[in-house]
């Protein structure tokens, strides 16, 4: 009824688009009603088609008011007469029609629109002629016949009374699955609303990892006893926010068991008699521990066992297509700069300090597990095979005043004060992707420090970096580094890095300057024996004086000079997607760069949750 109903109405409207043939319509309004626009776009458009080849089309065309789609192999077409009417495919066919004509309009429609109005063979329309009812029925039958078929295109794909019957059989033989999953959805419903009401943040993502591990060693300084095994524990409780989609305020806590104090006192590596005298810097460091820790460095106060503490605070946001800024007042290097080696995962990759990062990336504590540094920088992505990035890190921007000296020219702030009037650094790194099995990334790091240390955490000699000058003495440090990887099938990585730091007096009172280098290479396997377990073996040489001039030594007193080596292997094994236990061993020959150290080994298990 829908159908017919709408073909009706369609067939009055055609009957009144008819208006060429119908001399009552002509009236002055509809005249003005073609704009002088319309009329120029007309013109042009009909002297250019108006050719000879137009007419020829015309002559060939099909008999009056037929549609060549409805014309089959069964229903053969008819043939031509001289003075029957030609179908035509564009008004600008008819040479007697101008479009200045007041019907041009409605014959544009139903030619060009509906393909349903032919001319005379001669290319002619006659439009002031008497309209027969012969032609009047023809005219409007073929209308209608393609407003028909309009419409049964457009309803073609439209159910049947079957379909429906079906559909309704359909629903009466699973209406209780239907009732269940109407109920699911319900109470999938309320349990969202729930969670709206309740939730966290819109804006704001929790992440965590808990390590705990089983830490033992053997060797180390000699007539020492071997410490005892410990049990250590470290908790991260990450905070990613983003206010744009774009940008990124990164808010990060932890707590820690590791004991070290000042002095060093209760850490692995003063039981071994590895440890520098303060701030117990040494070789047989693990990766998931602090470089200082249980004391604040910028004010040496103590922090207590699992205290917890601000370790991260740092804001990312673009500003470019290509370049985007940060800052932090809880930053570290390793925070803005891409990590080449695979080795590097403090809960689930290497497990000792060296083997993680260039130690080029570590200086003045870049990756002290703290948030040492108040930092500001930017990342400016090159191309996808080039990407530069630089910082500026104050280590001492929140104290306001030196404190008194504890020692000769160490204050109570051995680290100094201000945003520019203390300990900081410059960094840059450029990461080159020359291949998608290649990454090569080159650093540089330009350092100032009140004291005499390096502030990488990886040796002894990071305290008293100027052998033999006095600690109080302020240290200029140019460093230079580079980290290859190259994983040359899909499964195992070469990985190295190479790096040289040259130290400087910078107080003018002394002339004494020094050179450490550093290089590892190793074997990273991904996948190994199970999909999800990684593997890893390291060997290189920790930081090591290769060179000294003026008042510098090549070595402390009463040290027996050597070339240190550093040999690591561990497997990851991965329990699920949340908890992986890593065992593996690091063992150390001439540590702290002394003969008379014993070959020292340091073995680990690892467990790590993450959520």
């Amino acid at each position: 009824m829908k159908v017919s109903l709408l073909a009706s109405v369609s067939g009055a409207s055609f009957l009144c688009l008819l208006a060429g043939c119908i001399p009552v319509l002509a009236t002055p309004a509809i005249e003005t009603g073609v704009d002088n626009t319309q009329t120029i776009k007309f013109s042009e458009k009909a002297s250019n088609r108006t050719t000879n080849e137009n007419y020829k089309s015309a002559e060939l065309a099909l008999p009056p008011f037929s549609d060549s789609s409805q014309t089959t192999s069964e229903s053969p077409r008819p043939s031509l007469g001289k003075n029957l009417l030609a179908q035509v495919t564009s008004v600008s066919q008819l040479s007697d029609v101008q479009p200045t004509d007041w019907a041009f309009a409605a014959l544009q429609s139903l030619v060009e629109r509906y393909g349903c109005i032919a001319g005379y063979p001669n290319s002619t329309y006659r439009g002031n002629r008497a309209l027969t009812r012969y032609e009047f029925a023809a005219g409007l039958n073929a209308c209608l016949d393609r407003v028909n078929e309009l419409i049964a295109t457009a309803t073609g794909d439209l159910v049947t009374k079957q379909d429906l019957a079906t559909l309704q059989k359909l629903q009466e033989e699973f209406s209780p699955e239907l009732a269940t999953l109407r109920g699911r959805v319900d109470a999938l419903e309320a349990r969202t609303t729930e969670l709206e009401a309740n939730q966290f943040s819109t804006t704001t993502k929790l992440n965590g990892e808990v390590i705990i591990a089983a830490i033992g060693a053997t060797g180390g300084a000699p007539d020492r006893d071997d410490p005892n095994i410990i049990l250590t524990n470290r908790v991260r409780l990450n905070l990613t926010t983003s206010f744009t989609g774009k940008d990124l305020l990164l808010t990060g806590l932890q707590a820690y068991n590791f004991l070290g104090g000042v002095d060093g006192s209760g850490s692995l590596q003063e039981g071994l008699g590895l440890a520098s005298p303060i701030l117990s810097s040494s070789s047989a460091r693990t990766s998931f521990e602090p470089q200082f820790p249980g004391v604040e460095p910028k004010t040496l106060t103590e922090i207590g066992a699992n205290s917890v503490q601000l370790y991260k605070l740092l804001y990312i946001f673009p500003v470019a297509d290509k370049l985007t800024l940060f800052a932090g007042t809880a930053a570290e290097v390793s925070d803005a700069f891409p990590t080449i080696t695979p080795f590097y995962g403090e809960g689930q990759e290497a497990i000792s300090r060296f083997a993680g990062l260039n130690p080029v990336v570590r200086i003045s504590g870049g990756t002290s597990g703290s948030g040492l540094a108040s930092a500001a920088g930017f990342i400016f992505n090159i191309s996808e095979q080039l990407d530069f990035r630089a910082l500026y890190g104050s280590v001492s921007a929140n104290v306001a005043q030196e404190a008194g000296e504890i020692l000769p020219g160490v204050s109570g702030t051995p680290l100094g004060s201000g945003v520019f009037g203390g300990s900081s650094v410059v960094a840059a790194q450029l990461t080159f992707r020359p291949s998608s099995s290649i990454d090569i990334g080159l650093n540089y790091a330009n350092s100032y420090h009140e004291i005499n240390i390096l502030g990488t955490g990886l040796t002894s000699s990071d305290i008293g970096a100027l052998a033999g000058v006095d600690l109080g003495t302020p240290v200029r440090l140019n460093s230079v580094g580079g980290t290859l990887t190259w994983r040359f099938t899909p499964n195992i990585a070469l990985s190295g890095y190479g790096a040289a730091f040259f130290v400087d007096d910078s107080s003018g009172a002394v002339d004494a300057s020094t050179t450490f280098t550093s290089w590892m290479a190793g074997l990273h396997f991904n996948d190994l024996f199970h999909k999800g377990n990684n593997a890893g073996i390291i060997f290189g040489q920790p930081l090591y004086r290769t060179d000294a001039s003026g008042a510098a030594s090549l070595s402390p007193a009463g040290a027996n000079r050597a070339v240190p080596y550093h040999l690591e292997a561990y497997y990851r094994f991965r329990i699920n997607d949340n908890i992986s236990i890593t065992p593996g061993a690091f063992v150390l020959f001439n540590p702290e760069s002394d003969s008379n150290n014993d070959t020292t080994t340091v073995g680990v298990v690892r467990t790590t949750f993450t959520f």
